[in-house]
């Protein structure tokens, strides 16, 4: 009985100290861990929004870049970092979605060592080639492939590129060759200069090319057309099947962090993210920003892992 008062004792007593914690939160500056490099679509996201949130809670936020392993540097990194509030993973569906699935030994649970906070969106991908690839649809773009095997080769700069340009290749019948990069803006370079003929990117990477007349894009890989350019078409469009999946974005923490913590970060990253300039911005990028409770952002990522499981099945990508 004594011990069950004691520990009623200091629960009560904890609660209001907890409460203050969550109040004074934060006192020193926020980390977001991206697991792609400057100038990739997280980058400039991650940027945009952390901006804003900065000015709301009074501290800044840095931008930690960590590329590599398909994002699961950056995802150890927060597994790793103290659960205090200071340290989030600004996470896509290759770090949470993918990486458990190409490891025979995963690094973490996508589950159990992460503390999910916000749904963030979705982003919009296109694949486009260098002008010197005779191709200026995507029936052309086949047709040619599949005249020329394996003459042709893509780049990729995170691991959604990979899947959906290997299932789009599987469908269309045609085999091109894979040049795998850290991350989309080293990948786009090699693209421009002619080295690589093909890359399924981010439209925060390739628009400014595309409007250029540097880059061509043949077809936006969702069901839908992009705002950012549309006069593209969408893949359902030409007629291939549309994608089992998207590219999407979650904040997450390392596990323990604080509920208190949490439904403030939750509820400062909705604002932010229904912040009228915020989203005009966001979506300049193609990206439509989506915001969510923290348990509804651990359900969406429970649900994606037989998702993703499926996928790379399909594709014939085994783990490592």
């Amino acid at each position: 009985m004594r011990k069950l008062i004691a520990v009623a004792l200091a629960a009560f007593l904890a609660h209001p100290i907890a409460v203050a914690q969550a109040q004074s939160y934060p006192t020193k500056p926020i980390r977001f861990v991206l697991p792609f490099g400057p100038g990739s679509a997280s980058d400039t996201l991650a940027r945009i929004a952390g901006q804003e949130l900065g000015q709301a809670i009074g501290q800044p936020i840095v931008i930690v870049n960590k590329p590599g392993a398909d994002g699961a540097l950056a995802a150890i990194e927060v597994k790793r970092a103290a659960p205090d509030g200071y340290t989030f993973l600004f996470g896509t569906n290759s770090p949470l979605g993918v990486v458990p699935h190409i490891r025979k030994e995963p690094p973490y649970d996508v589950v159990t060592d992460f503390t999910p906070v916000t749904y963030l969106g979705d982003n919009s991908f296109f694949i486009v080639v260098h002008p010197s690839v005779p191709a200026h649809s995507i029936a052309e773009l086949i047709a040619y492939a599949k005249a020329n095997p394996k003459k042709l080769n893509y780049a990729s700069g995170n691991t959604y590129a990979i899947v959906a340009t290997a299932i789009f290749a599987a469908n269309a019948g045609i085999d091109i060759v894979h040049v795998p990069y850290k991350s989309e803006p080293e990948a786009i370079n090699d693209v421009l200069s002619g080295q690589v003929h093909i890359i399924n990117a981010t439209s925060t990477t390739i628009a400014q090319h595309v409007k250029a007349g540097k880059l061509r894009a043949l077809v936006a890989t969702f069901h839908e057309r992009s705002a950012v350019l549309p006069d593209v078409p969408s893949i359902v469009e030409t007629g291939l099947p549309r994608f089992p999946f998207s590219p999407w974005f979650v904040l997450v923490g390392p596990a323990g962090v604080p509920p208190e913590i949490v439904a403030r970060m939750n509820k400062e990253m909705v604002a932010v993210l229904a912040n009228p300039n915020v989203r005009d911005q966001m979506m300049k990028q193609g990206f439509t920003p989506k915001s969510s409770t923290p348990e509804e952002a651990a359900a969406f990522i429970k649900a994606q892992i037989p998702v993703w499981k499926d996928v790379l099945k399909t594709t014939g990508i085994e783990a490592q």
